[in-house]
């Protein structure tokens, strides 16, 4: 999401509160709360699931395999859902240039280095860098080239943006900012 003015812009990054994570987190919930109910229920030989029938699981060694299962499945949702709730890696990206300064926010892990936040001048600001890795694992990126070619990276992680988003997004941004385009033919 994008808000703009002639002198200054504001992109959101979502970070961790995507779709797919919401998605992994219920699969890893449910999935994690079945296996551990069936493995209890096969340790105290009571029928805790109504759909499962008990004296075909013996606890040793199919019980406890699935509570080792859902343990592991609870653990993992419960880190999902603690970065869902955190909003770790969403934030904003700002451009200001009337006080001629670039603004990178995000959210950290809880802690003391929770916020993280770096500002840069906008004279520093060489150019916005498009990398494309096409293959297995695509990767789509857009950078801010700062001067002494350090490179920020302003897209989200996750999946990928089509060619043509991150074409715009990429002229939009340089656009915006009076710089060139690089890596882009």
């Amino acid at each position: 999401m994008d808000q703009s003015s002639p002198k200054f812009r504001r992109d959101e990054v979502v970070g961790s509160r995507r779709l797919s994570n919401y998605f992994w987190a219920t699969i890893l919930t449910r999935g994690g709360l079945g296996f551990l109910t069936t493995g209890l229920s096969s340790r105290f030989q009571q029928n805790l699931l109504p759909f499962i029938e008990i004296k075909d699981i013996q606890f040793f060694p199919q019980g406890l395999v699935r509570c080792f299962y859902g343990v592991v499945a609870l653990l993992l949702a419960t880190y999902l859902w603690s970065c869902i709730a955190w909003s770790v890696g969403g934030g904003f990206n700002e451009f200001d240039r009337e006080q001629g300064r670039v603004r990178i926010f995000r959210w950290g892990y809880p802690g003391r280095n929770r916020r993280i936040e770096l500002v840069y001048p906008l004279a520093e600001v060489d150019a916005v860098r498009v990398e494309l890795q096409e293959g297995l694992n695509p990767q789509r990126a857009i950078y801010l080239r700062l001067k002494g070619n350090r490179d920020l990276l302003l897209t989200r992680i996750g999946q990928p943006l089509t060619l043509e988003e991150l074409e715009r997004q990429a002229a939009d941004l340089a656009r915006f900012l009076q710089v060139g385009l690089e890596g882009l033919s």
